[in-house]
């Protein structure tokens, strides 16, 4: 691959985009962050625990170190904390030094921040072939990005995937439900009731198979006042059929031990949720 900056990079990514659907998400960013994202985190948290859920937080390695007490805040709470890079940039438009150096800055930051970490999401779920070599090189435990190529997504069991070498991965993929918050949120406008029909279709379609299901349930949306009933519906079905809502990190635990779920429950839960940045300013210093 033909070596970029980290700008060019991004520009080529923009690219793809228009002049106004940049303003246009550059202005809903902003109401968006109108809402501290402490508050966002808290009413997810509160949510969280009112149904004993839990949840993995994918988060941006540049992101916690511009905020390291809300990083330790966060971590106080039994959830998951995953790498999501250092910066918010695909790596399929990275060459293979360029993704080295952000795999090692970002594990840096959060062993410097001592953020204890098992899996890794790439930012934009855009992974080149030598991304996925990469996540093995690096240890992860788990890979919660691949699983959103359109070969997996519709999957509802864990997977390996294979390398160049002809094995297979040491880590585990997750399938991805393609319905995330900002698909239902910025390209659908969907109201909290139909989010939450969607989600729950999803969990109904896993459980027939015994499987599981995984979401990618964005703070900086999921977390708003008009959003988070969503969750909250999808939590309470979630606990009336039986469903198990672990980390991430449980979840390949307890199958990878007893190819079953934890109390042998009918299905498993994974809510996950990018945290790109904290603030309009992160947003804007990454744009």
């Amino acid at each position: 691959m033909v070596n970029r900056s980290r700008l060019t990079s991004w520009l080529m990514h923009l690219k793809g985009r228009r002049g106004k659907q940049i303003i246009n998400h550059t202005v809903k960013m902003f109401r968006f962050h109108m809402t501290p994202f402490s508050q966002l985190l808290s009413r997810i948290l509160e949510t969280l625990d009112e149904y004993d859920a839990k949840f993995t937080f994918p988060l941006v390695a540049a992101t916690a170190q511009s905020n390291p007490s809300l990083v330790e805040w966060l971590g106080s709470f039994p959830h998951e904390i995953a790498i999501h890079g250092y910066k918010h940039i695909k790596y399929s438009l990275l060459s293979l030094d360029q993704q080295v150096f952000e795999f090692k800055k970002a594990i840096r930051i959060f062993k410097e921040l001592k953020i204890p970490y098992q899996g890794f999401r790439a930012p934009y779920n855009a992974y080149s072939e030598s991304t996925i070599e990469l996540v093995e090189k690096f240890g992860f435990k788990w890979d919660g990005g691949i699983g959103y190529r359109l070969e997996y997504r519709y999957g509802q069991e864990f997977f390996k995937v294979k390398l160049r070498n002809g094995k297979k991965s040491s880590y585990t993929c997750i399938p991805l439900c393609e319905w995330s918050d900002d698909r239902m949120i910025d390209k659908y406008r969907l109201s909290w009731k139909k989010m939450a029909k969607i989600l729950i279709f999803h969990l109904e379609k896993a459980r027939k198979v015994n499987g599981l299901v995984m979401y990618d349930l964005h703070p900086i949306r999921i977390g708003q006042r008009e959003y988070i009933r969503s969750l909250s519906e999808l939590l309470l079905h979630a606990r009336n059929i039986g469903a198990w809502i672990p980390t991430v990190s449980e979840a390949v635990d307890c199958w990878s031990k007893d190819q079953r779920w934890k109390g042998d429950a009918p299905v498993c839960c994974l809510l996950t949720g990018d945290i790109d940045n904290f603030t309009f300013f992160d947003y804007m210093r990454r744009t």
